[in-house]
């Protein structure tokens, strides 16, 4: 429950700091009792208190799990084997309900995020001497860059997208200060517009905040740095349909005008020659922009993805209408074929192949994403020719040869083109769900080979978002105000 979280997460807080420096925290205060003073009193417990908000944005039940899961589950790409029910099943069948587990788990989680994001920009403020000002505005950078990942993954689960209304429906709630007791619990749901403006304004102190680039590439990968931020950013504009403002920003991390389109300042991300480089020998490539690290001692705590799509799966890939598996565009000779096993008559995604340990790093930012952004940004409010040049850098990377039929690429079916790559290329990463609600589209039928069946969600259906937490129903007084 709400009110027991927030006294939980400050529990939470001195954890985590046991779990990333153990050697400063032997002594015999009770880490339970850690105040909000001391938790600040040495730049080794602060730089522990920042990786420990990464960890809680890397939980099973956000971006190494549930919350990409559920967004695949919920579109057209997966057909249901099993009756599981704690494996997304309820998100695959469009049968969510606001005691279902996913949607309280992942609420409580993205919340569990923003408090320590709070925590950490509440206690930098106050904190002097103890690291440079260059640090603690790079800390300030990277918190508040998560802050705004966490609320951007709320609004796009738990509220109507930003095209219906104008982002004037009700969001959820807009927690800015740092909570350890149930006091403030009781808060309205702020506009979905005054949500994404909290985020864009995160995203942008982010980025004056946050160095050029780390001195390591895995730091690279798993850090937020300039670029991360920007990325981010024409992420959220793309769902805003704030179209120049993807090409804005796009620009800044896209710096050639043609084909590679490498990165030109801070870290030069481009596309790697090999798509199947950056998920299995190289996670810490330029494409990767923002990854989840795993290792042998520090794996998914939840069932990871390469378990339920591969090794013991309870889904495999729709091969029939409207799976993207079969569709015309997705050549034989395309390299992401790769990503597909075979078994029987039933086909399995790989792209996550890592298990016992499950180290497979996961992707939440990658520049192929970006490029697909800024694709979609120019072929609907600028240049058509650009919109097919970068469009063809992410196909031709996996299939050389490929030449698209030209009736894909006219004004009018370009957007649907570009749309069919995104459901290749960004295959079980998380975004199939928030591709179809920031259009307006229609979740469709899947077919089951399982007991659990699935329904059309449209844009009118009370199912087409998450519902609101029973937990936070419970506790928070002014949430359905």
């Amino acid at each position: 429950m709400m009110k027991k979280f927030f006294y939980k997460n400050v529990i939470a807080v001195a954890t985590i700091l046991l779990l990333f420096s153990c050697d400063d925290l032997l002594n015999t205060t009770s880490e339970t009792s850690l105040s909000s003073a001391s938790i600040f009193e040495t730049p080794a417990r602060i730089e522990a208190l920042v990786s420990g908000a990464y960890k809680s944005l890397k939980s099973s039940n956000l971006y190494s799990g549930l919350l990409l899961h559920c967004n695949d589950l919920r579109g057209e790409e997966f057909i249901c084997l099993t009756e599981n029910s704690l494996g997304g099943g309820y998100a695959w069948q469009q049968n969510l309900s606001s005691t279902t587990g996913e949607v309280n788990n992942i609420w409580t989680q993205a919340y569990s995020v923003i408090n320590n994001a709070n925590i950490l920009i509440d206690g930098l403020s106050k904190s002097d001497g103890l690291i440079s000002d260059e640090l603690k505005k790079n800390y300030i950078g990277e918190v508040r860059f998560l802050r705004a990942l966490a609320y951007f993954t709320l609004v796009t689960t738990y509220a109507r997208p930003y095209i219906d209304n104008n982002g004037n429906n009700k969001g959820v709630p807009l927690r800015l200060n740092p909570e350890s007791t149930s006091a403030n619990n009781d808060l309205a749901r702020s506009d979905v517009k005054v949500i994404y403006t909290q985020i864009i304004n995160d995203l942008d102190t982010a980025e004056l905040y946050l160095p050029e680039k780390y001195s390591t590439a895995l730091l690279n990968t798993t850090r937020a740095h300039k670029n991360t931020a920007i990325a981010l950013k024409t992420r959220i504009y793309l769902s805003q349909h704030d179209f120049p403002k993807v090409r804005e920003e796009a620009r800044k991390i896209v710096g050639q005008n043609q084909s590679p389109f490498s990165a030109t300042s801070g870290v030069e991300h481009k596309l790697q020659d090999d798509i199947t480089t950056i998920f299995s020998s190289d996670y810490t490539t330029t494409e990767s922009i923002l990854s989840m690290p795993m290792s042998a001692s520090d794996q998914p705590s939840g069932t990871a993805l390469a378990t339920v799509y591969n090794s013991a799966p309870n889904y495999a890939l729709n091969h029939t209408e409207p799976g993207i598996l079969n569709h015309t565009e997705w050549k034989d000779t395309d390299a992401r074929r790769k990503f597909v096993r075979q078994g029987g008559d039933l086909y399995y995604l790989t792209k996550y192949s890592k298990v016992s340990p499950a180290i497979d790093y996961i992707p939440v930012i990658r520049y192929a994403e970006v490029l697909l952004n800024y694709a979609e940004a120019e072929a609907r409010n600028g240049d058509i020719n650009k919109a097919i040049a970068l469009l063809q850098a992410v196909r031709r990377r996996s299939d050389a040869e490929y030449i698209f039929p030209a009736n894909s690429l006219t004004q009018t079916e370009i957007l649907n083109t570009i749309r069919i790559e995104r459901r290749i290329e960004l295959l079980g990463e998380g975004f199939r769900a928030t591709d179809i609600l920031r259009d307006l589209l229609t979740f469709p039928d899947k077919p089951s080979r399982s007991s659990y069946t699935s329904r059309e969600v449209g844009p009118d259906d009370t199912g087409y978002v998450f519902p609101l937490p029973n937990n936070e129903i419970l506790t928070n007084k002014l949430l359905l105000n």
